[in-house]
């Protein structure tokens, strides 16, 4: 089996079960490959299956290619795949219409399996550089987990998300207790090993592929829980503070404890369409309301809210 198998997912989208098969042979060998001969089916599975490349058939019936293609660059979650058209029509202005629409190359049939071979090699290589320099935006330095931009692009997704679902999201907003004073205490150097040891104790926390951790900024954390009512969302920052406690990391500058503690603040909303383009700084002042009565009420602690509901709801350290 080639190494790349695992590596790289490829939908083909024509109507021709004869072009389908003919790609599967041509990529099978070395891709996973999905198809379809539907262009509304298509869109679907690029959402459930994230592949690496699309491969879509211009001339279709019902949504043509692209249509198809044009749906896919409007969609956040699907606007970053790469899509090459395969077509028998061969005018400039055919080829023009297409990549003016995002698509990144043309195939030509018939189909010429040593050219298109080549050429889909290319384009997966170029995006497993453009995803590696992705990666590497989106990747806080000190301690591996996203950064703030990884989390604002998240946050986005998810919300839209929560909309199409009717699903409820929330956040965790996380603040290390007399952090400054730690660092002032032990030194810049055991300052960020802290940091990373508490990055990696809430990685591990976090056991859903859809929840998100990353660093907020200075010493402040922030979860995104999608799909999570209060009470849940309550349940995982009980979790991640009482892990936290668990590392006992030593702090003798603490008025608080004798080891690193943190104060998490927890927000849960209910996003609908009209709140759409995401409007998630109310779901963050929220929780960093809520992180702020944790920190009055003696910090060590977590306390949650529903978005325009009452009162918030207090989870204390058992």
């Amino acid at each position: 089996m080639n190494e790349n198998k695992p590596g790289y997912t490829i939908l083909i989208v024509d109507d021709g079960p004869e072009n389908i098969l003919l790609l599967e042979r041509i990529l099978s060998k070395e891709y996973r490959v999905i198809s379809t001969t539907h262009g509304e089916e298509a869109q679907f599975l690029a959402r459930k299956n994230r592949p690496d490349l699309i491969i879509l058939d211009v001339l279709m019936p019902g949504m043509d290619g692209y249509q198809i293609c044009a749906h896919l660059k409007s969609d956040p979650e699907t606007q970053g795949i790469p899509v090459i058209f395969i077509t028998a029509m061969d005018q400039d202005a055919d080829e023009e219409a297409g990549l003016s629409l995002g698509a990144v190359d043309y195939l030509t049939k018939p189909i010429r399996s040593g050219i298109a071979r080549l050429r889909i090699r290319n384009q997966l290589e170029l995006k497993r550089h453009r995803d590696l320099l992705a990666q590497l935006s989106s990747q806080d330095g000190l301690t591996g987990i996203a950064n703030r931009r990884h989390f604002d692009q998240a946050i986005e997704q998810e919300w839209r998300r929560s909309v199409r679902g009717k699903n409820l999201l929330s956040v965790a907003l996380i603040d290390v207790d007399h952090f400054k004073q730690y660092n002032d205490g032990y030194g810049h150097q055991s300052g960020d090993s802290c940091l990373k040891s508490l990055a990696k104790a809430f990685s591990k926390t976090l056991d859903r592929s859809t929840d998100l951790v990353a660093r907020y900024g200075g010493e402040e954390f922030v979860c995104l829980l999608a799909d999570t009512d209060l009470q849940g969302a309550l349940k995982v920052g009980e979790a991640l503070r009482a892990n936290v406690e668990s590392l006992d990391i030593p702090h003798d500058f603490s008025p608080t404890s004798p080891r690193v503690t943190v104060s998490i603040g927890v927000a849960t909303i209910a996003p609908t369409k009209t709140e759409v383009p995401p409007d998630s700084a109310q779901l963050l002042g929220i929780a960093d309301s809520c992180l702020y009565k944790a920190k009055q009420n003696g910090r060590n602690r977590v306390i949650g809210k529903m978005a325009q509901e009452g009162a918030p709801t207090r989870q204390s350290p058992t």
